[in-house]
């Protein structure tokens, strides 16, 4: 059986999707859409790892490159300048070519001191640079 209306010269039936409900649901959904995203995009709090503690290995071809608090750079115990530090570096690496740098940061250190030193240590040609850390 087919729905006969009476204004329909064709007598066919009606065969259109109503899509009202459709976009009302849509809508709904934008809108709790629009609502929840700013929630989500909070500040993502990241509790770093702590790390073991290990010895530095004794080996005679390891230098210790270390950046004070205030942010002065200290090889082997010596205090260096930051603009003497890369010459310091390359005289270290012609007269061991094997070297290997250890970087201790002072914890209250501003890490542009020690990233100026990585780079001083990049520039001199240091190979093998690691980060010496402590329990926590």
């Amino acid at each position: 059986m087919s729905m006969h209306l009476p204004n329909d010269d064709e007598g066919g039936e009606m065969s259109e999707i109503n899509v009202t409900p459709m976009v009302d649901v849509m809508l709904v959904l934008l809108i709790v859409f629009i609502v929840t995203a700013p929630l989500l995009t909070q500040v993502v709090k990241v509790e770093l790892p702590k790390t073991e503690q290990t010895e530095p290995t004794p080996d005679k071809h390891v230098a210790i490159l270390a950046v004070t608090a205030g942010g002065e750079a200290m090889l082997d115990d010596k205090p260096v300048p930051l603009p003497n530090l890369e010459g310091e570096l390359q005289a270290l690496q012609k007269r061991d070519p094997n070297i290997s740098v250890q970087l201790q940061a002072d914890r209250a250190a501003v890490f542009d001191s020690v990233a100026k030193v990585m780079t001083s240590a990049q520039r001199s040609g240091i190979g093998k640079l690691s980060f010496v850390t402590v329990e926590q």
